[in-house]
C-alpha cells in the first residue's frame, strides 16, 4: 500500500476523447482510442474504471498519466493478500495517543478527563481510501492489482465505491463532496466478482502491436533510432507468442531498445540477444526457452 502525494498542477481537463488522447501523448502515454474512450467515460460519468490485462501493458501507468493530465493528486492503494480496512481506510495513531496520555499525566491532568481527545482528527491516520474521499475530484484513486486482495476486501471496497462515504464511530460519517476518479487494475490472477464488475466501467488492455509499440518506444526513448525501435518491438512481439510464464511488458521493450541502441552499431543479432536477455526476460525457465528459440526469434 502506498500513496503519491504529488500534485501535478492545474490545467483544463480534456473535453473529448481526441483531446484526452492528445493530452495523454503529451505526457508520454500513447493510448489507442479504446483506452482513451474508457478513461474519458470514467471521468465524465463519475464511474470507476476496471482495467484488466497482462502485467506490463500500461494499466498503472495510465492512472499516473491521467492524474497528470487532470492536474490531480495520485493516491495509490497497492493490493496484496491479507490487505484489510485498517491498511486501506484509516487507523488510529496509537503511539501518539500514548504519548499524549503520558504528557497529560506529567502535567498533572487526569487522562480520563481527556479521553475524547484521543479519537480526534489529530490522531487519525488516513489511508489511501480515506485520503481519496477527502480529496474528491482533486484526486485519482488507483486501486492497483485488486485481484491480489481477498474476496472480503473486494466486498468492502465495493461498499466504499457505491457510496463514496465511510462511517468512523468516533468521528461520524465522512463523505466525498464529489467522487474522485477511480481506476482499478487486475492481472487476472483470480476472477473478480460480478458485483464489482457491474459497479465499474471495463476495459481490457492488450499488448500493443509492433507499430504501436515502436511508436511508444520512440515517444518514451526518443534517442533510440527508429529502425532499432522497430526491430526490438518485432522481436518482443515474437517473444510474447512463446507462451512464457512472464512475457515482457512495454517497460522491458523500452529498456531493451535503449540497451541495444547503446551497443556498437545498434544491431540486434544473435549474440546481442543472448548477452542482453536479462533486460527483457525475468524468469529462469523463460530464459531457457528463449535461448533455445533465438534463431527463430531473429528470423524476419
Amino acid at each position: 500500500m502506498q500513496d503519491d502525494p504529488t500534485h501535478h498542477g492545474g490545467g483544463t481537463p480534456p473535453v473529448d476523447v481526441a483531446g484526452l488522447q492528445a493530452a495523454l501523448e503529451e505526457h508520454g502515454y500513447l493510448a489507442d482510442r479504446g483506452v482513451a474512450t474508457a478513461a474519458h467515460l470514467a471521468a465524465t460519468l463519475g464511474r470507476p474504471l476496471l482495467l484488466e490485462g497482462d502485467a506490463g501493458v500500461g494499466k498503472t501507468e495510465l492512472a499516473k498519466t491521467l492524474a497528470a493530465v487532470h492536474g490531480a493528486q495520485l493516491i495509490r492503494l497497492q493490493c496484496h493478500e491479507g490487505l484489510d480496512r485498517s491498511q486501506a481506510l484509516y487507523a488510529w495513531d496509537h503511539p501518539r495517543q500514548l504519548l499524549h496520555l503520558r504528557a497529560l499525566e506529567a502535567s498533572g491532568e487526569r487522562p480520563a478527563d481527556h479521553e475524547s481527545e484521543l479519537y480526534s482528527q489529530r490522531f487519525l491516520l488516513a489511508r489511501p481510501l480515506l485520503q481519496a474521499l477527502r480529496a474528491g475530484p482533486a484526486a485519482v484513486l488507483l486501486v492497483d492489482e485488486i485481484d491480489r486482495a481477498d474476496d472480503e476486501f473486494e466486498a468492502f471496497l465495493l461498499e466504499i465505491l457505491s457510496d463514496f462515504q465511510v462511517s468512523i464511530p468516533e468521528l461520524g460519517t465522512i463523505a466525498a463532496d464529489a467522487p474522485p476518479m477511480v481506476l482499478l487494475t487486475s492481472n487476472r490472477t483470480r476472477e473478480l466478482s460480478d458485483a464489482l464488475k457491474r459497479r465499474c466501467l471495463y476495459h481490457w488492455i492488450d499488448h500493443p502491436d509492433v507499430d504501436r509499440e515502436t511508436a511508444i518506444v520512440r515517444l518514451r526513448a526518443p534517442d533510440v533510432p527508429a529502425e532499432v525501435a522497430r526491430r526490438v518491438a518485432g522481436v518482443v512481439a515474437r517473444l510474447r507468442r512463446l507462451g512464457l510464464y512472464k512475457p515482457p511488458g512495454i517497460a522491458e521493450t523500452i529498456d531493451w531498445a535503449r540497451v541495444v541502441a547503446g551497443i556498437d552499431g545498434g544491431e540486434l543479432d544473435r549474440q546481442t540477444v543472448l548477452d542482453t536477455l536479462g533486460v527483457v526476460i525475468k524468469d529462469h525457465d523463460d530464459l531457457l526457452a528463449v535461448r533455445s528459440a533465438v534463431d527463430e526469434l531473429l528470423a524476419s
